[in-house]
């Protein structure tokens, strides 16, 4: 609420849009419970929502509109007041913004058929925006929804997003609906810390509010049953949803159903040629032979994947007469493991073995560097190896580079595996799958890095080839890519008790969470890798794991809990000796201590990691210390110090030039030098946000845009100040941290104030009294008491004094003075 809408009378938009949602409830006619119920909505958010504590989404609103009948479009503008209390910020171009998601997998250049399906599927979009298609195994439901999500693409530029939700895999339980949630909203750019913890239902609430200003296609795939897809369905908004499932969803009466029957006689025969390659004709080799055709039309069962896979043998064996396939097809018990059998006994020995093998991979694409190292074999045979697969229709490839297997394929994989290979063999691959993730992680986080070197892997062998990464943006595109296989190959390193893989493979994570702001995932990580560190018995990797759990913690602005990390790894780290650990355990309670309020503590713990750095011979980690030197020195108010410092820091060489140390660095010395020479400082922050943005850290873009927003204050320019503060939040209310807001409320609340906007100034000065003891943040508790003293001194004086008091209170507890 701005200050001249308090001063024309005009009421709270926020109370005012929770009394009108009361008269909906009232018209209603239901209680709370009842309301949410019939709604979707929790009763404990529609409680806030109803009592002006919280702003609802607005397909909450649009929702409770609905239930009585009433257009909710009337209260769009006071809703938008609501959740845009502040002037909109004014648009930037932001440099290594990802571009709209696009996961479908490939259309199939020889789609053949399903007119009258994909026109029933299209039309049901059109009129629901939703459509399930169900039909046995193989009958073409994904290869349908991808033709006709690709069709759609054009109208729906914003995300087009694919899930397979595994209803159907083999030895791998269906996905849950909020791992399905939390994978579709990381693919949409939402960061982690924005995504609920608490509940499914407020999950599907997030992802249906991210989706509702959005156009976007979601196609999810192997679906189990309604109530795996219901949390998933977009609801009110632009978007359509595909959904496919071997059964038929009765539980989604909103969605209507496109069942999918084999292929006619006359789709199956023009498949089976186009397939084939085989040429139109009397000389062709089907027409030669129609009763053999004909005969492999009937043990494929008529479905496109039996008839695809039979169509990839006869490509590729130019000699045989469609008789000898037909020989082939009937060795075979059913449909598919024919067809399946078929295509592996094609096979050489190589060849079937590494087919075999990569039944056991528990992700979905894979590359062929994870092939070589899991058959152990060399890149330019496994390259080799997959293309036949491919030819083979064994492997697919949705992407170039990039490989995967059909699930009812992986399936005979798996099986043939169990039958064929010994369980010795088996687990020394899965080991050897192991060994290569943890090793791909530690190379890419070394391409990328965060800090200083990292320690070496120890878990199992590297393989004898490995990823190559040109620079920190191809190290972190490869991290991304092989996200959900990261995550695959530690779940299966804890199923199978692989506790050096799950002590280190989240240690190799930090730079990418850094990058991609995911404070939350990297807690559950490092809680499992403590566990393991602990059943490990070894006290020294114990102590890093706890500091590791601790940084995360501090990350996620739980701060006594980092504390407690901090502390329990203290001991046994000294103990050990190991300076490099101890050094950056020093770091981190200095970051800790600062937020907790202190002063001249992280100045000196600071300085101690410094000294800890320069005595294991780590120039790096010396030049980390030293920037953080400067901006502790900074805050304590000796800038010209800093500024030395700073410039120190700047002409150590580093091939990054937006290194953490050297960032931190310019921002010091932009800041520092701000009220003497506010050019120059203005062109050191203006750098530094450049490097920010090109580095695509959302996090130091804001950092940087704060410090530019008090840069330009204190050279009188309050306009550009103020659009700085502005852009800067806009990017926090983007990864919902709000211990990374509390850093800068105070410091935009003073802009405010010295821009003549009262009420802005007290509303951020009062938000910052609200989030800092929750955070147990003292320091900038204390600013907030002085800050609401000063702006209410001359309207309420006895509200004035009792800040003025609070804040006193805290100094002298912080041993700051006033």
């Amino acid at each position: 609420m701005t200050g001249t809408a308090q001063q024309d009378g005009i009421a709270d938009p926020i109370e005012e849009l929770a009394g009108r949602l009361r008269l909906l409830q009232e018209l209603s006619g239901r209680g709370v419970r009842a309301l949410a119920r019939d709604t979707g909505l929790s009763s404990s958010s529609l409680s806030r929502y109803l009592g002006g504590q919280t702003v609802p989404p607005w397909p909450a609103v649009v929702a409770l509109c609905r239930l009585v009948a009433r257009d909710p479009r009337p209260l769009r503008p006071l809703w938008e007041r609501t959740a845009n209390p502040l002037p909109a910020p004014p648009k930037a171009s932001r440099q290594g913004r990802p571009r709209p998601r696009n996961d479908l997998p490939r259309d199939l250049p020889d789609f053949t058929g399903r007119g009258a399906q994909l026109d029933a599927v299209l039309a049901a979009l059109d009129s629901h925006g939703a459509v399930a298609l169900d039909g046995m195994a193989g009958v073409g439901k994904t290869s349908l929804a991808v033709h006709a999500a690709h069709r759609l693409a054009a109208d729906y530029p914003d995300a087009q997003l694919y899930v397979d939700l595994h209803g159907f895999t083999e030895g791998r339980d269906p996905m849950d609906p909020g791992s399905a949630l939390r994978m579709m909203l990381g693919a949409l750019d939402v960061p982690s810390e924005k995504v609920p913890q608490d509940s499914l239902e407020e999950l599907s609430a997030c992802f249906r509010s991210e989706l509702a200003g959005r156009k976007a296609v979601v196609l999810l795939d192997n679906a189990v049953d309604a109530a795996q897809v219901r949390p998933l369905l977009p609801g009110a908004g632009p978007s359509v949803v595909l959904v496919t499932s071997r059964n038929r969803l009765l539980g989604l009466d909103e969605v209507p159903p496109v069942s999918l029957d084999v292929l006619t006689a006359e789709e199956s025969a023009e498949l089976l040629a186009r397939a084939s390659g085989d040429p139109a004709g009397p000389d062709g080799r089907l027409a030669r032979e129609p009763e053999h055709a004909a005969e492999v039309l009937r043990l494929c069962g008529r479905l496109p994947l039996a008839l695809r896979l039979a169509a990839a043998r006869l490509r590729h064996r130019p000699g045989w007469t469609v008789g000898i396939l037909v020989e082939r097809l009937a060795e075979g018990a059913t449909e598919f493991d024919t067809a399946f059998a078929m295509s592996v006994r094609q096979l050489d020995r190589a060849q079937a073995r590494l087919f075999r093998l990569l039944g056991l991979l528990p992700g979905g694409t894979f590359d062929e560097y994870l092939a070589a190292a899991l058959a152990n074999l060399p890149l330019r045979t496994t390259r080799a190896i997959l293309e036949d697969l491919l030819d083979a229709h064994l492997v697919q490839q949705p992407t170039a580079g990039r490989y995967r297997l059909h699930d009812l394929v992986q399936q005979h994989a798996r099986r043939a595996g169990a039958e064929q290979d010994s369980p010795a063999e088996q687990q020394r691959a899965l080991g050897r799958l192991l060994d290569y993730y943890v090793h791909a992680a530690a190379a890419a986080d070394a391409a990328m890095p965060f800090l200083v070197p990292g320690r070496a892997p120890t878990a199992g062998p590297a393989p004898a080839e490995l990823p190559r990464f040109a620079d920190k943006n191809a190290a972190f595109a490869w991290l991304a890519g092989e996200y959900e296989n990261l995550i695959g190959a530690f779940e299966a390193a804890s199923a199978v008790g692989a506790d050096t893989h799950v002590l280190e493979l989240p240690r190799y994570l930090r730079s990418y969470f850094a990058r991609r702001c995911g404070t939350t995932h990297l807690n559950v990580l490092f809680e499992r890798s403590v566990a393991a560190a602990e059943r490990l018995g070894d006290p020294l990797q114990l102590a890093e794991a706890r500091s590791d759990l601790g940084f995360a913690r501090w990350n996620a602005g739980r701060l006594a809990e980092a504390d407690a990390e901090y502390a329990a790894a203290a001991a046994p780290m000294s103990a050990a000796g190991d300076l490099r650990p101890a050094a950056e355990l020093t770091m981190r309670r200095g970051y800790l201590s600062w937020d907790r309020g202190g002063t001249t503590e992280p100045l000196e713990l600071f300085r101690e990691a410094g000294r800890l750095y320069e005595r294991s011979d780590c120039p790096s980690g010396a030049a980390h210390a030293s920037a953080a030197q400067a901006w502790a020195l900074l805050q304590l108010g000796h800038r010209e110090e800093a500024a030395g410092l700073a410039r120190e820091v700047l002409a150590v060489p580093h091939q990054d030039p937006a290194w953490p140390p050297t960032l931190t660095a310019r921002i010091t010395l932009g800041v520092a030098t701000a009220e003497e020479h506010p050019e120059e400082a203005v062109a050191h922050l203006e750098h530094a946000l450049e490097l920010a943005r090109a580095d695509g850290h959302l996090n130091n873009q804001a950092w940087c845009l704060n410090c530019l927003g008090v840069a330009h204050r204190q050279a009188g320019r309050h306009e550009e100040a103020l659009a700085h503060h502005r852009e800067a939040f806009a990017l926090l209310d983007e990864l919902f941290e709000e211990h990374w807001k509390l850093r800068f409320l105070n410091g935009y609340a003073e802009t405010c104030r010295l821009a003549g906007l009262t009420e802005d100034a007290l509303r951020l000065h009062r938000q910052a009294l609200d989030l800092a003891p929750r955070l147990g943040r003292r320091y900038e508790e204390a600013q907030a008491h002085e800050g609401l003293a000063a702006l209410l001194a001359g309207t309420d004086p006895a509200a004035a004094e009792e800040h003025r008091t609070a804040a006193k209170a805290l100094r002298a507890d912080l041993g700051t003075g006033c």
